[in-house]
């Protein structure tokens, strides 16, 4: 298995060889592993904290199941961009831009593994989405 300096160190011309799809693999089946006990661990505080309600404790109970309900949710949508990636590995359009085409590069895949857009076309689709916004506020 390669190292993440190892990874680095690759020609571009190189790029998502076999050995690198097998590192990102790796690397997303371990936050997988990670994203899905901590959303098991937050679903059991979550219900623990439901059955521990004591009447002088209900607003702070309240708010630490919010906490909780936001947590499990937004580990639930990381899961699901992971999941993605994995099935973009599986079908060999990992690493490449779904936009363009072009390589989103592996400095930025280790940044953010399930990333699926390159930093230009990401840098387009915020600014599409910041004009958008300013024209819906008016």
């Amino acid at each position: 298995m390669l190292t993440e300096k190892e990874l680095l160190k690759m020609p571009e011309d190189d790029y998502m060889n076999d050995e690198q799809l097998a590192f990102f693999k790796a690397l997303l089946l371990q936050h997988k592993d990670e994203l899905t006990i901590a959303i098991e661990d937050a679903k059991k505080s979550l219900a623990e904290s439901e059955r521990n309600t004591d009447l002088n404790d209900v607003a702070t109970s309240q708010e630490m199941q919010q906490l909780y309900l936001r947590t499990v949710d937004r580990q639930s949508k990381l899961l699901r961009k992971v999941n993605g990636s994995l099935r973009l590995i599986d079908s060999g359009d990992y690493g490449y831009c779904e936009v363009t085409g072009d390589p989103i590069g592996v400095q930025r895949l280790l940044a953010r593994p399930t990333a699926t857009l390159s930093v230009q076309a990401k840098e387009i689709q915020e600014h599409q989405e910041k004009t958008q916004g300013a024209i819906k506020a008016d």
